[in-house]
């Protein structure tokens, strides 16, 4: 999920993605990516519904490795 996107920013797509009242949907995995990463920015974005965050520039092998970790049912490290 990209933090700053047309229309709806991010926090509010991952609000309505978890207030689905599909439970597939409600629960698909999000991964939160933010090039402005400001202070108190995770926090933010975790409590929305995220279930990882990641401030940008990141590698692919981070971001590889928090998709792997939520595809396999474990939280991902931070």
């Amino acid at each position: 999920m990209d933090v700053q996107m047309p229309y709806i920013d991010g926090i509010e797509a991952i609000k309505q993605i978890r207030a689905s009242t599909d439970p597939e949907i409600a629960a698909t995995p999000i991964v939160a990516l933010n090039s402005l990463a400001m202070s108190g920015d995770r926090e933010r974005f975790m409590a929305a519904g995220a279930n990882a965050y990641l401030s940008k520039p990141f590698t692919v092998r981070s971001l590889l490795s928090i998709v792997r970790e939520l595809l396999l049912g474990a939280k991902p490290a931070q």
